[in-house]
């Protein structure tokens, strides 16, 4: 006899909202200058916020109503899809070049981030995939590479375009994902020595992440370039102090900090709004983490719980970065905050991450 679905988790659905409300009030504050010197308009990015964030929530709305099983169709020809659109943004011509990164598809002033549709799909994936061979999982070749393999080909498409902090997120998820789910730790042990020279690699060829590297490092070494977002960050987030210096009343958003409302929104949060600002944020954060692992230990099957995990751990790997990066605990590297930061496909995709996590709660019994 077929379960019945009951009502979402509530407590998770509120906090996701919360942050999506609090998001749009602070992309208007800290978009609001620098929208109308370069489009005469100081609502141009709130307006298409609002859009992303109404088109969000009925994304959210629709997989939540979907049963979470049908993903396991879909994992392998969405994975497919994935791949190709990763490909294609990569073609001159096809993909959109911004800030010298290749990282857009699309047409008029409609386009499509295909990095984000890959954190979506590298967990529905890996949930299907590591669901199947839960008792293989003490095997390498068998239990862990088919979802290691996909994570390779991602990882390399998206280090082309460049985005080092968005294949990080990717990797960084899949491997609590693996360790959540029973892999062997000499495995992961192993996969995280690899994973961590390939990262320095990755940063001595690419002249401009050692850069980044030595600017974390010492940021008043080079204050007026490779230390100027690190510098101007944490300018904002001290001026906050307690309380913060009032909303809307933001001086590092006149063009002194870089990407206020995208990367570094969270440091215009924490001068507007101060330390209790910034605390509320992460306790919202810790809230969602709480109850997205708990619907995960109390999923109905293996699947679910694997799903759940992932869904968590993938936004929550991203809030970790983003306030590592803007309080300088980690160097720059260009990633939103989920649900607060300016943006389209991570929006739209994220929020129907989280429809997914809400329907697995929907067959959960906590008792």
């Amino acid at each position: 006899m077929a379960v019945k679905p009951k009502s979402p988790d509530f407590i998770l659905f509120f906090t996701v909202v919360a942050l999506l409300g609090l998001g749009v009030v602070m992309v208007y504050s800290s978009s609001a200058v620098s929208a109308q010197v370069n489009y005469d308009d100081g609502y141009y990015f709130l307006k298409r916020q609002v859009i992303w964030a109404t088109l969000g929530i009925v994304a959210m709305l629709f997989t939540m109503s979907i049963d979470y099983h049908l993903w396991r169709k879909l994992a392998k020809p969405v994975m497919l899809g994935t791949l190709v659109l990763l490909v294609l943004v990569l073609i001159p011509g096809l993909g959109k070049v911004v800030n010298g990164a290749r990282r857009w598809l699309g047409f008029g002033s409609f386009y499509l981030q295909p990095s984000e549709i890959a954190k979506l799909s590298m967990v529905l994936f890996s949930a299907d995939s590591l669901a199947k061979n839960q008792s293989k999982l003490a095997d390498f070749v068998k239990g862990l590479m088919p979802q290691l393999l996909a994570l390779l080909v991602v990882f390399g498409l998206i280090l082309k375009e460049p985005d080092l902090g968005t294949a990080l997120a990717i990797a960084g998820t899949i491997f609590l994902l693996l360790f959540t789910a029973g892999a062997r730790l000499s495995h992961l042990a192993y996969l995280g020595s690899v994973g961590v020279v390939g990262i320095i690699v990755a940063i001595i060829v690419e002249p401009y992440r050692l850069k980044r590297l030595l600017a974390f490092s010492n940021p008043w070494a080079d204050p007026l370039d490779t230390g100027y977002h690190i510098i101007q960050s944490l300018y904002a987030i001290g001026s906050g102090g307690l309380f913060g210096v009032g909303l809307g009343r933001s001086r590092e958003k006149f063009l002194y900090l870089p990407e206020p409302h995208t990367d570094f929104i969270f440091a215009i949060l924490g001068e507007e709004l101060g330390f209790i600002g910034t605390a509320a944020v992460v306790t919202l954060f810790f809230l969602f983490a709480w109850r997205g692992l708990k619907i995960a230990i109390a999923a109905p099957d293996i699947y679910g719980s694997v799903l759940a995990t992932g869904m968590t751990t993938m936004i929550i790997v991203q809030a970790l970065m983003n306030i590592a990066v803007v309080t300088a605990s980690m160097p720059v590297t260009g990633i939103p905050l989920p649900f607060i930061s300016f943006g389209g496909s991570a929006l739209i995709f994220m929020l129907a991450g989280v429809g997914i996590l809400l329907n697995i709660s929907r067959y959960v019994d906590y008792k």
